[in-house]
């Protein structure tokens, strides 16, 4: 997520009362997958659904090849960004918007939100400073990852910011320059600096091992998570050669798996091929600077304890004399070209997970969004069809009403948008479609 995609609340926190040092097709097909999806389209639209008020039973997502996969059953992802659950969950007066957001985000079949499960330094910080954590927003994280739960949503955990929103790598940075013992003012130095990846490797098994006061269940414990994501779209722009990243990721995604074997991790890339990949994928990317930037989408991806690959999409930013036409055309290539990297060369799943369009482009119509957006989900609905790699997509991003300083060109509220709304449905009838028509066994629309 880019700096002009970023709301919230800045400001640094002077004082923190409560706080903690935490330590450690066939043509036969066709008329079956029509049913189930009326079924479920049916369902979706008209359906009364109210989730249980107890905790859903819940299995881990795991891994077959390039499917994930609940029970040994295929699990798709229609999903969405709501980075800022943590940040209203710690006020008593905002928490209503989390549970409200769950509400809609089950009520259209969506299956995974994804989350900031950081704040560094900053308002409602929950590092305060180098391995010192407010408990009062511990427990705040605690009640997100119970209230999806109750939902029947699971989550997408981010672990900290290439950005220096909400502190990021940033923070760690100047934490550690300001007490002398970093390397370093340079924010690259988050990835070299051995001090730091002390201290982010403390905060990791912190967060791992953190035990959720409402459920006495330790986060790595929890199949509420769908996945940990190590960062939000990393770079290292000083490091080129990506040998900087390639490094950092090898050790920090070992690091997580030591601790925890259950849940999947992805890395939090937004897909660039960098130098170790062919010139071929190279002239893929948006432009030559996006080569760059110190990642590398395959040979970062391929890391043996990253399960899937993450991508994202914001045709605004990377092409921005294009016109909507170009930018369609150009974004089908990109979406086409990582989904067969999962299946050719990774062998495991990719997930878009941010897309977006601005509503700030020129000559911008709210029908081009749902254009846009559709021709992403058919990607990913053809290739779950064939078992393919595509395995979801994440739109940026859901708000509810009154959140109005979280939005950006791209934040969406559900309900003053009705054609963005039925697409969203409509993808997860898709899906769940696909799973009926796979799993004989399963013919309950109360799936989504």
């Amino acid at each position: 997520m880019s700096p002009r995609r970023q709301g919230g609340v800045g400001g640094w926190l002077k004082n923190f009362p409560g706080l903690t040092r935490m330590r450690s097709g066939s043509v036969l097909t066709y008329p079956l997958v029509g049913v189930a999806f009326f079924v479920a389209f049916v369902y979706l639209s008209f359906g009364d659904f109210k989730p249980s008020p107890g905790l859903a039973e819940m299995s881990f997502v795991e891994r077959n090849g390039t499917q994930f996969v609940v029970d040994g059953r295929a699990f798709y992802v229609n999903g969405w960004n709501s980075y800022w659950m943590l940040d209203q969950a710690a006020e008593e007066f905002s928490k209503s918007r989390v549970t409200e957001m769950f509400q809609i985000g089950a009520k259209m079949g969506m299956t995974v939100c994804r989350t900031w499960a950081f704040n560094d330094g900053t308002y409602h910080a929950l590092q305060v400073s180098l391995g010192i954590f407010d408990e009062r927003v511990f427990r705040a994280l605690d009640w997100v990852i119970v209230e999806a739960r109750r939902h029947g949503i699971r989550l997408l955990l981010s672990l900290v910011n290439n950005l220096q929103h909400y502190g990021g790598k940033t923070q760690y940075v100047k934490w550690a320059w300001d007490e002398g013992i970093g390397l370093s003012s340079s924010n690259d130095s988050f990835f070299f600096d051995p001090t730091i990846r002390k201290y982010f490797k403390i905060y990791l098994k912190t967060i791992l091992r953190r035990k959720n006061h409402l459920t006495g269940i330790e986060y790595r414990d929890d199949p509420t998570i769908f996945a940990w994501e190590l960062m939000n779209e990393p770079q290292c722009a000083s490091d080129s050669s990506g040998d900087t990243l390639q490094e950092w990721f090898e050790d920090m995604s070992e690091f997580v798996k030591s601790i925890d074997h259950n849940h999947l991790l992805t890395i939090g890339l937004e897909g660039f091929y960098g130098p170790v990949s062919s010139q071929e994928k190279q002239s893929i990317n948006p432009g030559k600077w996006y080569g760059t930037l110190g990642s590398d989408f395959l040979s970062n991806s391929k890391i043996s304890h990253v399960d899937f690959a993450s991508v994202h999409v914001y045709p605004d930013q990377w092409l921005l004399k294009a016109n909507f036409t170009e930018k369609t055309n150009y974004i089908s290539k990109w979406v086409t070209s990582h989904i067969e990297d999962g299946d050719r060369e990774l062998h495991r799943p990719v997930m878009f997970t941010e897309f977006g369009l601005s509503k700030k482009s020129k000559d911008f119509e709210n029908s081009q969004r749902v254009t846009f957006y559709r021709s992403i989900f058919d990607k990913i609905y053809e290739s779950a069809k064939k078992n393919g790699a595509g395995a979801g997509a994440m739109i940026w991003q859901l708000l509810v009403p009154g959140m109005e300083e979280y939005s950006d060109d791209y934040g969406i509220i559900p309900g003053l948008t009705p054609s963005v709304d039925s697409l969203l449905k409509e993808q997860s009838c898709r899906l769940m479609s696909l799973r009926l028509r796979k799993d004989s066994s399963d013919r309950s629309p109360t799936i989504c």
